[in-house]
């Protein structure tokens, strides 16, 4: 396909605004782009590479700009395109304004004709052996390559190329747009492409495969080790979403490390960050466990937590120091130690599982390693879920992830099934007016505590109780604090004179007859005690009403 034709193409497209018109010009685009079809799917894009790569042009503005000016002509510099462009905003629309083609000397091309037409093909050659230019004086030979690409381009060709050179396409084309375009194209079912381009992460291979094999072609794609494919998601939610929606939910450890998405071919490893990048290198110590560990291919997700001499996790941004670092990894590796935990399974052993439920993909990845896997409890008990946050809370990790057990797995999806539990963004000051004596080892600590709000001067009405967020110390410390102020007691309850505040977060306030505010906590957990505060001082009915309200 000549590159003014697809310019062309691409001009049409970005005059477009409707979303239905531009699927369809992609999917005519699509269906005259004969032999460059994969290629024509990721530049309408902006790609050069599939989504897939983590090869780069390593070419930023600078050089773009400078390989410009030196096609546009002596009188022009790369200052002056750069002031063109900060007054123009684009750098597309800049090199359109320039008359190229009468440059001399320093094309790459060889023995090529540069008075002719430039093809789809050159160009992703072209750019491919410039993204290939490492070591000294690449990026001269890098500059000269893209000068001899920009030497040979029309006004139209020149704005297109400058933009996928530097991934600013901005015609409106999007994944689901070429998802789309594919299906219409080449009437396929978009369930079809859609699970080959999660399996592939390959838009330029589906549209490929759906026009040369159709719906069977789609249906023989899978997973490959070595090729990674984007990362579930998870999304903000609550407990109360997760058990209204599921009914059982599967908890566990939200882990503040940096997702890894893991690929053993039963020889070698490769390491994946959610970028898609590949971060092997910088961790060998992972890449030794899982050689150590695994005895059969297999993709897995997890997250690679920095640890201290204890083995407790360390700060994300401790993490960075591994993930990012390219030389000096040995010294790296003595300053921050890292561990992988496993979280997922996406094939096993020459077996996809992106479509087995999660508690089956948990049970298999249980069966390849036999540490380092993220716990998975499976409950419809809110005061359970509350228990093992606290456990999370305290171990030092960053909280809980919950999920649906029957949830697939989907690559690139930021869905309901996957629910990072909202952190408590709002707190309040209680009165502590009652509280449990506990069971087992804690049985010689008050355990639970009811909290009251202020309802006037010396009236509290309750509001709920708490018994989430408290360590077995600080269970000591609160007891020696509020047993001399027993009013009264009555087998384990308790009545407390009210002096005590404490600070307490919560998910949600909801409305309940259960208590004499009117109103009920939804997972209330301890912070501490409002040591600076007497009852006087607390929250009242009135901010819980405008906070349960919204306001």
């Amino acid at each position: 396909m000549e590159f003014a034709a697809f310019a062309e193409r691409a001009d049409e497209i970005e005059a477009t605004s409707a979303d239905l018109e531009i699927v369809s010009l992609v999917r005519d685009l699509f269906s005259v782009a004969d032999d460059d079809l994969d290629t024509v799917a990721r530049f309408v894009q902006g790609r050069v590479f599939p989504a897939h790569e983590s090869t780069t042009l390593d070419i930023g503005p600078n050089l773009c700009y400078e390989a410009i000016a030196r096609a546009a002509g002596h009188n022009v510099s790369a200052d002056d395109v750069e002031s063109r462009v900060a007054a123009v905003g684009d750098v597309g629309d800049v090199a359109a304004e320039y008359d190229f083609g009468g440059q001399q000397g320093l094309s790459a091309f060889g023995g090529t004709d540069d008075s002719a037409g430039l093809t789809v093909g050159e160009v992703e050659s072209e750019l491919q052996d410039l993204a290939a230019a490492t070591g000294s004086g690449s990026q001269d030979r890098k500059l000269d390559r893209l000068f001899g690409l920009f030497n040979r381009c029309d006004p139209d060709e020149a704005r297109y190329l400058a933009r996928i050179v530097l991934s600013e396409m901005r015609i409106g084309v999007g994944e689901g747009t070429v998802r789309d375009a594919t299906t219409e194209a080449f009437d396929v079912p978009v369930e079809a492409v859609e699970r080959a381009l999660q399996v592939t992460n390959d838009y330029g291979l589906v549209a490929t495969v759906a026009r040369e094999d159709g719906p069977s072609g789609l249906d023989d794609l899978h997973l490959e080790i070595g090729r990674p494919v984007q990362a579930m998601l998870a999304q903000a939610g609550t407990v109360t979403d997760a058990v209204e929606s599921w009914g059982s939910v599967a908890v566990e450890t939200k882990y503040d490390g940096a997702r890894v998405q893991v690929h053993y071919d039963g020889d070698s490893v490769s390491l994946f960050s959610r970028n898609m990048e590949d971060v092997t290198d910088p961790l060998p110590e992972v890449v030794d466990f899982v050689e150590d560990s695994l005895t059969a291919p297999a993709i897995l997700d997890g997250e690679v937590v920095a640890v201290d001499d204890d083995g407790d996790p360390l700060p994300f941004q401790e993490i960075l120091r591994r993930f990012r670092r390219k030389h000096d990894v040995a010294k790296a590796q003595e300053e921050v130690e890292v561990e992988l935990w496993a979280f997922d399974c996406l094939h096993a052993d020459g077996e996809d599982l992106l479509d087995a439920p999660l508690a089956d993909r948990h049970a298999r990845l249980d069966t390849l390693l036999d540490s380092r896997v993220s716990t998975l409890a499976v409950t419809d008990d809110p005061d359970e879920i509350a228990d093992i946050e606290a456990d999370a809370l305290d171990a030092g990790h960053e909280g809980i992830m919950l999920k649906d057990p029957d949830s697939p797995y989907s690559p690139g999806r930021r869905g309901k099934e996957w629910l990072k539990r909202k952190p408590d963004v709002e707190t309040l000051d209680l009165v502590v007016t009652g509280a449990e004596w506990g069971e087992g080892r804690r049985a010689e600590f008050l355990g639970t505590f009811e909290l009251s709000v202020r309802a006037g001067p010396d009236e509290f009405e309750t509001i709920g109780k708490v018994a989430t967020g408290i360590t077995d110390e600080e269970l000591a410390e609160l007891t020696d604090l509020l047993e001399p102020k027993v009013r009264a007691e009555d087998g384990k309850t308790v009545e407390i004179d009210p002096s005590v505040v404490f600070e307490v977060g919560y998910e949600e306030i909801q409305t309940s007859p259960t208590y004499s505010s009117g109103y009920a906590l939804r997972f209330p957990r301890y912070l501490g005690v409002r040591e600076d505060k007497n009852p006087e001082n607390a929250d009242t009915l009135k901010r819980v009403e405008r906070l349960a309200d919204g306001e």
